[in-house]
């Protein structure tokens, strides 16, 4: 079966409906996965009888595939009773997922900051809280703006996996129209463009908030 550009181009509209639910479903699963990942942060650094548990907790997020929750939250979870739906399995099966690799970015970022700068505010009388609010968020979000970008693109290019517990994001829009013109080049391949675009997208925009936070070349 040979490619057809004008069928490509016709089916555009219909594939493209799924962008909406991919950009929401991608900026919620990051939403999601920067609060659980700073929060396992935080806890590691709070005990060290609490440390070894949520390190342990983040391993095994992430040594397993995204696709094994996804499908133990959708699959398995009703046989015990919980039915979520898809649109939540997917939002927290991607947050769950990448917290345990944005934890170690925050680790990175909050390991940056000068040990002096958190003494100090110690010996200023702020609490806990007060000197993570005040003194480490505001310098670890510095330091971290660079990874945190990249990870918010390959969380979009993940949502696809979401199609499988029919997510209406992009994938399985073009699913939809494979399964009923019995023709899958053209679908995927205009899949690709729209994630291409956007791809291209994010990076400008991740690339203008890194230059407005000094991060950038041009900024040197």
């Amino acid at each position: 079966m040979n490619f057809d550009f004008a069928f490509a181009v016709r089916i555009i509209p219909t594939v493209a409906e799924g962008i909406g639910s991919t950009v929401l479903v991608a900026l919620l699963s990051f939403v999601g996965a920067s609060v659980l990942g700073f929060v396992w942060e935080m806890l590691r650094r709070s005990h060290p009888y609490v440390r070894p548990v949520v390190q342990f907790v983040v391993d095994a997020i992430r040594s397993t595939p995204v696709l094994v929750q996804i499908y133990f939250l959708f699959f398995v979870l009703p046989y015990y009773g919980v039915v979520l739906p898809a649109m939540f399995v997917g939002v927290f099966g991607l947050s769950l997922y990448f917290s345990g690799y944005l934890s170690e970015v925050f680790k990175a970022g909050i390991d940056a900051i000068p040990l002096g700068q958190t003494e100090a505010s110690q010996g200023l009388g702020l609490n806990w809280i007060d000197t993570a609010r005040y003194v480490i968020v505001p310098q670890m979000l510095r330091n971290v703006a660079a990874p945190l970008g990249a990870y918010i693109i390959a969380i979009t290019k993940t949502t696809p996996l979401l199609a499988v517990i029919a997510v209406p994001e992009l994938l399985g829009s073009a699913f939809d129209v494979a399964s009923t013109t019995y023709r899958y080049a053209e679908p995927m391949f205009v899949v690709g463009v729209l994630f291409l675009i956007l791809a291209v997208i994010a990076v400008a925009v991740i690339g203008r908030i890194e230059k407005r936070l000094g991060l950038g070349y041009h900024s040197r």
